[in-house]
């Protein structure tokens, strides 16, 4: 298994390589996959997709509360926005997105089943 890292403020692991490329557009409306659940922990929560079989490790709380509330919001940036995420912190978050819907954990909203 393969395991990708992104520099989020306290860690993102994705696993797998061969996810499905997605572009993560920040402009978007994002949500949870339908195939995935979400299992909190002590360290933030694990994301298990039943579809690929792939496990992803939020290790920061913060990450945790703007993926469970992607869905409440008309973009992940206003996700990003609702969290008070400041402007110098973004990047990183955004990257951790990006990982997320690169790895089929987070979806346009529009893909949902």
């Amino acid at each position: 298994m393969t395991t990708a890292h992104a520099p989020a403020p306290g860690g993102l692991t994705a696993a797998g390589a061969d996810a499905p490329t997605v572009s993560f557009d920040p402009g978007a409306p994002w949500a949870i996959n339908p195939r995935v659940a979400v299992r909190p922990e002590p360290f933030g929560a694990l994301l298990y997709h039943f579809g690929t079989r792939k496990l992803s490790f939020l290790k920061n709380l913060v990450v945790v509360d703007v993926v469970r509330s992607l869905h409440e919001h008309p973009s992940a940036a206003a996700a990003l926005d609702a969290a008070g995420i400041a402007a110098d912190d973004r990047p990183l978050y955004l990257h951790a997105l990006g990982a997320l819907a690169r790895s089929g954990m987070i979806v346009p909203a529009t893909d949902q089943e």
